[in-house]
């Protein structure tokens, strides 16, 4: 599991910082939130292919959260992508999504899905859900919450001392599933443990909301946008954006472990100050910068 900060701006972006999107890879998945202007140029200078991407999560549709779409996916159609595209976004997307097609006239070429999210699981698989709250912004918007589904971890010590050889009993057992081996039942808790699922929580171009906080409960990172300083609370509240103590607070009532801050607005060249509010209230607090990777949850 690995996480790459490709934008960190707010809405107009800066030498150092590009427009919002963030690369969550999972277990051969490539998870773009959000896909602002030049983020396949970002790709290309954090190392990353842009085939690795085959889920697009879109918060919303401002344009420095979806401006490098079109470039993206024209780009994955002239690149042998052959996995299927999945965009998910707000009530809308099939409809921007069609325009976006429309506007610059190109043939896709490769497998696109586009879906509207209408509940909040929106997909899941053996390994994850995702999940999607609506937040308070100008526009419908809504935050994701990554969740690893648990897992067993097999004691092969313990497989060593019943004799039980690898193999579909290990798989079932691996699956929560008890065997018969040698005429006795083996319940999986006998030889195996579970390993909590990590939690990723993303909330960006909102106001403080219940849905907020509800997407960050109990999360192990939670990335929340950061736009302004809290003596600017009043235009943060006018263009329904978060300061860094609110982003705190956010972080502190639902108790993650973990905050990064990101969209930053271009007024502040030095994120010092942002840090430092944040971390009066929450301490685990990091602010992103471009090319960010994290690793360990």
């Amino acid at each position: 599991m690995k996480l790459t900060f490709l934008g960190t701006s707010c809405m107009t972006p800066t030498k150092e910082r590009n427009h919002s999107a963030v690369l969550l890879t999972y277990e051969g998945d490539g998870i773009l939130i959000d896909c602002g202007e030049g983020t396949q140029r970002q790709l290309k200078i954090a190392g990353l292919k842009t085939t690795v991407v085959n889920k697009i999560l879109i918060s919303h549709w401002h344009g420095d959260h979806v401006l490098g779409l079109p470039g993206l996916v024209q780009t994955l159609g002239t690149s042998e992508y052959t996995k299927t595209l999945r965009i998910y976004g707000p009530k809308g997307t099939k409809e921007h999504f069609n325009y976006f097609a429309k506007a610059f006239d190109f043939d896709l070429r490769i497998a696109v899905e586009v879906h509207d999210i209408t509940q909040p699981l929106f997909f899941q698989n053996n390994e994850y859900e995702l999940h999607a709250l609506p937040l308070d912004h100008a526009i419908p918007t809504l935050g994701f919450r990554f969740m690893e589904k648990d897992r067993r971890n097999i004691d092969l010590a313990k497989i060593k001392a019943i004799g039980m050889p690898e193999g579909p009993l290990l798989g079932k057992l691996q699956t929560n599933h008890p065997v018969l081996w040698r005429g006795k039942t083996i319940q999986p808790d006998d030889v195996s443990t579970i390993k909590k699922g990590k939690v990723i929580a993303y909330v960006v171009d909102t106001l403080p909301c219940k849905n907020a906080v509800a997407l960050a409960k109990d999360a192990d990172l939670l990335i929340a946008e950061s736009s302004y300083l809290s003596n600017l609370e009043e235009k943060a509240e006018q263009y329904k954006h978060m300061t860094a103590k609110q982003a705190a607070q956010i972080a502190h009532e639902a108790g993650v472990k973990k905050l990064v801050l990101t969209h930053f607005s271009q007024r502040y060249k030095a994120i010092d100050e942002i840090r430092e509010e944040a971390s009066a209230i929450f301490p685990q607090v990091v602010c992103a910068e471009d090319f960010l990777q994290i690793t360990k949850f």
